[in-house]
């Protein structure tokens, strides 16, 4: 039989947000590696796929020790990966629609959400290093 809870009933509980968990203090290690995995963004620069592998990898090492270090090296994973496939769809489009000339007017856009990644990878390395949680979904 399943139970009710009048007192909340039609009531939306508010989300739960990534924070520290409470009392428990977020090592300095633990931290270094949560702005590891975000950093590793930063490989696609160089590599093009390899930044979401790497940040799998911290994920794995880190998967019985470290709550915070597997939340964040997991978003950044699958964040890494979304952005790299609607960047290589973005330039695709981009490149095929450069033979009807419509697509050097989509170039500087693309360059602009290509630098999206490393700005937000930045941002978010900041706030893991400072032990705040991830408030995207």
């Amino acid at each position: 039989m399943v139970e009710h809870d009048s007192a909340n009933y039609g009531l939306q509980r508010e989300a739960v947000r990534y924070a520290r968990p409470v009392g428990r203090e977020v090592s300095r290690d633990e931290r270094t590696w949560a702005a590891l995995a975000h950093l590793s963004a930063f490989l696609n620069l160089i590599t093009g796929f390899l930044g979401p592998v790497v940040a799998l990898g911290i994920w794995l090492a880190h998967r019985g020790r470290s709550q915070v270090v597997v939340r964040h090296a997991l978003r950044s994973a699958a964040y890494q990966a979304v952005w790299l496939a609607a960047l290589a769809a973005g330039w695709a489009v981009t490149g095929i629609l450069m033979v009807v000339l419509v697509g050097f007017l989509l170039a500087p856009v693309m360059v602009l959400a290509s630098l999206g990644l490393f700005v937000h990878a930045g941002i978010n390395a900041y706030r893991a290093y400072r032990g705040e949680g991830l408030d995207w979904p």
